[in-house]
């Protein structure tokens, strides 16, 4: 990077800051207003971004975050042009508005919100002649993210509610499509003391005629769910009837599902993330895809989910963030989230002990969160995060000891000399574990990407150079959605040795069980089969498009289907250079008229 393009960079960086700071100014997210009518009111004077452009509408207590990664990667896999909102963020707040899978560029975010601004100071001086107060930190963001969801443009935006769903500021769009996670007791202070309130308020995203997808849920939570769905003369698509997950398998890097959909079933899908319930959101995103593609009676194209499922990350979602020994991250902040945790540690990997670094925010249930990791943690450190809302190590460590016993306890408030002390202890087989907020997690990524606990491993952990030399090579291209950075593709008929050379099936698995091995620390992957994304190099893409173009001339919509029927990369290249609108897109690829 030159000086030029470097002091532009920090230019740029401080503006974003700037934003920030500005949004923090207007009060902390863990305290929402309950209204729409303020949030209606800012998007109707931006001339209402949200409608031009579809929604799929997600809310829940947990896995939110993950399935709305997994729906919007699917959605871009088959060529559209995606928005998606999620919060809250863990490093930057540029996390939470993501456009074509890349978080908003930081000169992008500043001029949006320069844009936006003077708007949002209009309706401020309008709450306040009525004695309201004024836009909140998350109303704010909501209209700056449908401003720049619009201005991008995008054909669909996936949406995470902030908090609830009703009054949620995020509800002044209309969803084609809601999405529900699992629902549990959390917010009681603002959802309701039971599942059934909470329920009730989430189901406020349900429109008139819109698609209801939901996950397992609690008897009380699904009364209210059909009820809002039967008020709405929505369809109501529930988990075990109308689609399931039909078995999950560890691999190496995540694990392998079978999935039985609306309109199809779905077999050897590679999805990069541990744990049953990672697997049970890939189902509901699935059934979210094809309601809103086919309205749930065209079944998806087996290499564009395979590629969408395959690239899905979730960051700060049992994550590991640091090898030798083992760090791993996960933003559990209520017990139905620990719960979880708790299996996929248990089912996904075999440590020999796991220290949890924990660190709970004023309005969570923190006894029910130490109860929940209780059985698979050997010992707790209790610290706090730089959040204000952070309970004081002291006063935490007081809950953890009475469920743990003061033998398995110790006080550390630096989250730094936590971590540090806890890698010091452990063994080669041992994690550490850092949960229990949002806050806490990020402020452990950080850590770990300062001090760069995983690529200094691993640059001290690399094989001999003779080794190396009989790695089979991986082609590569210039792929210009990452800004023409080299991408390795690693698809396996990128790296098929040669015929002479193949050796016998067991030898080839014994081989990408070592080659596993060395990559990742022991105890930390379970060994099963290496699935490979899907991936098209440039040659085959110009061959695609050299033999659509001797095929069918300058027939454009000729073109267009048979890129479609071959299954390659150009059709999203062509899609997105149409700007096709999601209805339009919806039709061509599931090969309806439009």
């Amino acid at each position: 990077m030159s000086g030029g393009e470097g002091e532009q960079a920090a230019a740029d960086r401080a503006a974003a800051d700037a934003v920030h700071a500005e949004l923090l100014a207007r009060g902390s997210e863990g305290s929402p207003q309950p209204r729409l009518d303020a949030a209606r009111r800012a998007v109707e004077l931006l001339g209402d971004p949200q409608r031009s452009f579809a929604i799929v509408h997600l809310t829940g207590t947990n896995g939110k975050t993950s399935t709305a990664r997994m729906i919007e990667s699917i959605l871009r896999a088959y060529g559209l042009r995606t928005g998606l909102l999620t919060s809250p963020h863990l490093l930057r707040i540029n996390e939470r508005i993501v456009i074509d899978g890349e978080p908003i560029t930081d000169r992008a975010l500043a001029d949006n919100w320069a844009d936006v601004a003077p708007y949002l100071l209009m309706v401020d001086a309008e709450l306040a002649a009525s004695g309201e107060p004024a836009l909140s930190n998350f109303e704010a963001l909501t209209a700056l993210a449908y401003a720049s969801f619009a201005d991008a443009p995008v054909d669909v935006a996936v949406i995470e509610v902030g908090m609830g769903g009703e009054w949620d500021s995020t509800n002044v769009a209309d969803g084609d499509v809601a999405v529900f996670t699992p629902i549990a007791l959390d917010h009681t202070r603002f959802l309701g003391e039971t599942v059934a309130e909470i329920a009730r308020t989430k189901a406020g995203i349900v429109k008139p005629a819109a698609t209801v997808v939901t996950a397992l849920q609690a008897a009380e939570a699904m009364d209210e769910l059909m009820s809002a769905a039967e008020h709405n003369e929505a369809d109501l698509v529930a988990e075990g009837v109308g689609f399931a997950l039909l078995d999950a398998r560890l691999a190496v890097g995540g694990q392998l599902i079978d999935v039985r959909g609306r309109a199809g079933e779905y077999r050897e899908l590679f999805l990069p993330l541990f744990g049953e319930h990672q697997a049970h959101n890939a189902a509901v995103a699935i059934a979210a895809v094809e309601s809103f593609l086919g309205d749930g009676t065209q079944p998806l194209a087996d290499d564009v989910l395979t590629e969408g499922l395959a690239t899905v990350t979730s960051p700060g979602r049992l994550q590991l963030i640091g090898i030798e020994p083992s760090v791993l991250v996960d933003a559990a902040h209520n017990p139905h989230g620990a719960q979880a945790l708790g299996r996929a540690l248990m089912d996904s990997f075999a440590f020999d002990s796991i220290t949890a670094i924990v660190g709970v925010l004023a309005d969570k249930d923190d006894r029910g969160i130490i109860e929940a990791l209780d059985p698979i943690v050997d010992r707790f450190i209790v610290t706090r995060s730089d959040s204000a809302r952070a309970v004081a190590a002291d006063d935490l460590a007081e809950t953890v000891t009475a469920v743990a016993g003061p033998d398995r306890v110790r006080i550390e408030p630096e989250l730094a000399v936590a971590l540090a002390e806890a890698r010091d202890e452990a063994g080669p087989n041992d994690a550490i574990l850092v949960t229990g907020s949002i806050t806490l997690v990020g402020q452990a990524m950080l850590i770990a990407r300062e001090q760069n606990w995983r690529s200094r491993q691993r640059r001290d952990a690399r094989p001999p150079p003779e080794a190396r030399a009989r790695r089979p090579r991986v082609a590569a291209h210039r792929d210009p959605r990452h800004g023409g950075a080299r991408r390795r593709l690693r698809h396996p008929r990128h790296q098929r040795p040669r015929r002479a050379a193949r050796g016998s099936r067991l030898r080839r698995r014994r081989g990408a069980r070592a080659a596993a091995a060395r990559r990742h620390p022991r105890g930390a992957v379970p060994l099963g089969r290496v699935v490979r994304p899907r991936a098209a190099g440039a040659a085959a893409r110009h061959r695609v498009h050299r033999g659509a173009r001797r095929r069918h001339g300058r027939d454009l919509r000729g073109i267009l289907d048979l890129l479609l029927r071959q299954g390659h990369p150009a059709r999203r290249r062509e899609a997105r250079r149409r700007r096709l609108t999601s209805a339009r897109a919806s039709a061509l690829f599931c090969k309806e008229p439009p």
